[in-house]
């Protein structure tokens, strides 16, 4: 069974990748280990976009690749906020119908991931 990726796993993952210790990274970009290490722990939610973007430029995450798109979208979902790009389009005045289907019965993960797919087709 895969683990849910969180956004700490995967912040701290993109700092490994950088090959750097988490003490080494807060002092090369002068960032407080103690919030750092909170979120990679998941004991800090996700900052909001302006502090999320500036460490997504330090992990190296290139604007617009997958990985961009999934540090804000785990940001997101563990704050429970609506991705800003979503929130600007007409999506958000849909997502009452998708809520309430979802409330209202109990979704089996096959039928979970059928839908995941057809939306990543489209």
């Amino acid at each position: 069974m895969e683990k849910r990726k969180t956004f700490g796993s995967f912040f701290k993952e993109k700092r490994i990748e950088l090959g750097l210790m988490l003490r080494q990274f807060c002092e090369k970009y002068n960032l407080d280990a103690g919030n750092i290490s909170k979120l990679e722990r998941g004991r800090l939610s996700p900052p909001k976009d302006e502090i999320l973007k500036k460490y997504a430029k330090l992990l190296n995450l290139k604007e617009g690749n997958d990985d961009w798109y999934l540090f804000f979208d785990l940001a997101a979902a563990e704050a429970g906020r609506i991705p800003k790009e979503l929130r600007e389009k007409d999506i958000v005045a849909r997502m009452p119908v998708l809520f309430r289907t979802l409330r209202g019965k109990k979704i089996s993960k096959s039928k979970l991931d059928k839908l995941i797919k057809l939306i990543k087709e489209s």
